[in-house]
């Protein structure tokens, strides 16, 4: 399931029927495919302020600096292809030793509604569990049903509202690799009674 950058990854075995592959691509080549689409689905489409426009020279420059001194996390770029057409995208990267942050997916419109988005979901979740962190989370528009259903069936609970003036009203949604985590979340909403798992690791 995991190899090289460039490499073909067969997460599903139905993949070999209906010509949909995943790889995994290395960051240049990636902005390369992704920009274009990325502007469509989300610039044109959308009010979302622009940061980095807005910033002076002074501010970008400092802003620079400081990403530099974060060092180099861990990146990880997924395509989704139908042959050798690229027709989707899953990205993200390391947002500490125990979080990733899953930033930005899309299908291109003609290919929706064939389950591309959970198979991208679920090689992620493959990738960063294979890696050793903790969660990954996600941000999403509060609206945004076509990628919120899919992240909540496949177990990603959501943790937090947020307000924000560069995206407006968002989710957090999070994914636990450790089940234990998840079942004290559950716990701690009120959605189950304590076991003795939980009692142990709450000292009750």
């Amino acid at each position: 399931m995991f190899g090289a950058k460039g490499d073909l990854f067969f997460h599903n075995p139905e993949d070999f029927m209906d010509n949909y592959h995943i790889r995994e691509i290395a960051d240049e080549e990636f902005g390369n495919l992704w920009l274009g689409p990325s502007k469509k689905f989300f610039e044109d489409e959308s009010q979302v302020f622009r940061l980095r426009l807005a910033l002076s020279e002074e501010e970008l420059a400092r802003w620079e600096e400081l990403r530099a001194k974060l060092g180099t996390p861990i990146r990880i770029n997924l395509g989704m292809y139908h042959g050798e057409e690229f027709i989707g995208w899953c990205w993200g990267y390391q947002e500490s030793a125990m979080k990733f942050y899953m930033c930005n997916s899309a299908i291109f419109p003609e290919h929706r509604r064939k389950g591309l988005y959970t198979r991208l979901l679920n090689e992620m979740i493959s990738r960063t569990k294979a890696l050793g962190f903790q969660e990954v989370f996600s941000r999403h528009a509060a609206t945004n049903n076509a990628i919120i259903i899919p992240k909540l069936k496949a177990g990603f609970k959501i943790t937090t509202l947020e307000v924000t003036d560069l995206f407006g009203v968002c989710v957090h949604l999070n994914y636990y690799l450790n089940p234990l985590r998840t079942k004290i979340l559950d716990y701690r909403v009120g959605q189950i009674k304590p076991d003795d798992e939980i009692k142990k690791n709450l000292g009750i």
